[in-house]
């Protein structure tokens, strides 16, 4: 067949379902009329909804120890406090706005089993408070990477209500996520510091010990005593002799110690140092109240309702049942043509 007898048979088709459509013009127009009546009251007893949304954007993720606080601290990283967060920072705080805990604390704070009608004692109350909740509270991440949460909700004031505490309340949980981690670091560091300057302590009872023996530098007072001694063994010093002999003997018992302890205390001494840096970072961190989230349209009532389209469904479901109609009637006298 060529391409012009296709063409035509096309056409000739097409004429003939106009045609076929024309001749049964008035029962497809009743049954497109009933379908245009039907679905514009059944639109009228849709429940219209407003819509309220908040746009934030997440903060980067920083140490505010490490950025404010510790001056000795050099790192090739720009972020600072007033750096916006990036996709890592954007997935996880829609990760945290899907969480069970502020799923629950807006489900209870406004009693949305009440609003919403659910009778509590059906079947699956819970499970359909969770449809009704999912269906109406939505978070999508923008290509600007800020995040949006748009609420859904037949009283305008309860879907600019819910959207605001949602946003609000985010960073309440970011808060107490990072406490915990904060509250655990300082408790360490805490630990860590109480027990190194309880073991300076001992140290520095330990050579004030041994000082009281006479023994303030090993080193020196080595050298000078024995020194000491060869001159007066040399001039027959007898007394002096045995006085020199019992510090010599004096230092050959607790040089070695004190020495030893010497060292240990300069050892204690800068990691005491070091941790109560490290102490005073870790109380920076825990008792940071910076917000992680930079909002910035915060939502208001709806004046408009967003849905239902009523003028799009009407119209969806005429034509639809129009070609449906009309479909149902070709296949019908179809098929009598074919049993004929």
């Amino acid at each position: 067949m060529t391409t012009e007898t296709k063409k035509q048979g096309f056409v000739n088709d097409a004429f003939d379902l106009i045609a076929f459509a024309w001749t049964k013009k008035w029962l497809l127009l009743g049954t497109a009329g009933l379908a245009f009546v039907a679905s514009a009251i059944v639109s009228l007893t849709i429940t219209p909804k407003f819509k309220s949304q908040v746009i934030l954007f997440p903060a980067a993720s920083i140490s505010v120890s490490k950025n404010l606080v510790e001056t000795n601290v050099v790192t090739s990283d720009t972020k600072d406090i007033l750096t916006f967060g990036e996709d890592e920072e954007a997935e996880r705080l829609l990760q945290v706005l899907s969480s069970d805990q502020i799923r629950q604390h807006i489900i209870d704070k406004f009693h949305l089993m009440e609003h919403y009608k659910i009778d509590t004692a059906s079947k699956y109350p819970y499970s359909q408070l969770m449809d009704k909740y999912s269906g109406n509270v939505h978070f999508r991440r923008t290509q600007f990477l800020s995040i949006e949460i748009s609420v859904l909700d037949a009283d305008p004031q309860m879907a600019a209500d819910m959207a605001n505490e949602i946003s609000s309340y985010v960073d309440s949980v970011y808060y107490q996520i990072k406490k915990s981690r904060a509250q655990e670091a300082f408790s360490i560091v805490e630990r860590e510091y109480a027990q190194s300057t309880q073991t300076l302590m001992e140290i520095t009872d330990s050579l004030k010990t041994i000082r009281a023996l006479g023994i303030h530098d090993y080193e020196s007072q080595s050298e000078g005593l024995n020194k000491a001694y060869a001159e007066a063994l040399s001039t027959g010093k007898t007394s002096l002799l045995n006085a020199i002999q019992k510090q010599l003997d004096v230092m050959a018992q607790y040089g070695g110690i004190y020495v030893e302890l010497s060292d240990l205390q300069e050892w204690e001494i800068e990691r005491n140092s070091l941790l109560k840096a490290k102490l005073a970072a870790a109380k920076v961190n825990l008792e940071s109240t910076m917000s992680n989230v930079f909002i910035v349209d915060r939502a208001t009532p709806a004046e408009r309702k967003d849905s239902p389209k009523r003028s799009l469904i009407v119209l969806l479901t005429t034509l639809s049942t129009f070609a449906l109609a009309l479909l149902t009637l070709l296949l019908i006298i179809d098929n009598i043509k074919a049993r004929s």
